[in-house]
């Protein structure tokens, strides 16, 4: 049932069944929290909130640990991209957080290199290698993506020019 139609319910029953009123009342602030929560995650899967308040850093661990990985962060302190490149890198390394099973370690290295930044996750598991939406990101920006295999770990590096 909708929340309207159970606040249509609600408001019949409050008099004549208090009881019943309270128990939708209950169950009107589950669907809510829900809905919050849902709504919390697609704003994540846009644009994380971390990036532009705590930066890659701080958004990169919390990501980790929604996703229950072991990431080890290697993020170059003077580099400080526009949120933008910082979000393409992030949903890189998200994608193989989320694809990593619980407790697989993942290092993650950012680096300024030469008007670019440069990036590399390793997992140390097959995450496997098929091309995903998170590296077209990368390259609709002008980076570029490779994702390689070898010896049971999983390597996606790639670099993304911080001027166009």
């Amino acid at each position: 049932m909708g929340l309207a139609a159970i606040l249509e319910v609600v408001v019949g029953s409050v008099d004549s069944d208090p009881a019943a009123a309270k128990g939708l009342l209950e169950e009107m602030q589950r669907e809510v929290r829900r809905a919050l929560t849902e709504l919390q995650e697609l704003a994540n899967q846009i644009f994380p909130p971390l990036l532009e308040v705590g930066g890659l850093v701080a958004e990169l661990r919390a990501a980790a640990t929604r996703a229950g990985v072991p990431a080890q962060l290697d993020v170059d302190a003077d580099t400080s991209p526009p949120p933008e490149i910082a979000g393409a890198v992030y949903f890189c390394a998200l994608d193989a957080f989320e694809r990593a099973s619980a407790d697989t370690p993942v290092l993650v290295k950012v680096r300024g290199e030469e008007g670019a930044l440069a990036f590399e996750i390793d997992a140390e598991a097959h995450i496997g290698t098929e091309h995903r939406a998170p590296h077209d990101r990368v390259e609709a920006m002008g980076g570029q993506v490779t994702i390689t295999a070898r010896d049971g770990r999983t390597t996606v590096a790639g670099s993304l020019p911080l001027s166009r």
